[in-house]
């Protein structure tokens, strides 16, 4: 059973839990489109920079 550390309190529980038992706080998986703008402005930053 794999664990994560709670970043509110530091506890450790199971990698699959959403909300930490303990302190309450909820893990959020990365929003997606920021992932996608973060990639688009790589590829202009890659693009101006290369021209």
């Amino acid at each position: 059973m794999k664990q994560k550390e709670c970043p509110s309190c530091a506890m450790m529980i199971d990698e699959s839990a959403k909300v930490c038992p303990v302190c309450n706080y909820e893990f959020t998986k990365p929003n997606r489109l920021y992932q996608i703008i973060a990639i688009v402005l790589i590829v202009i930053f890659v693009l101006f920079y290369i021209l």
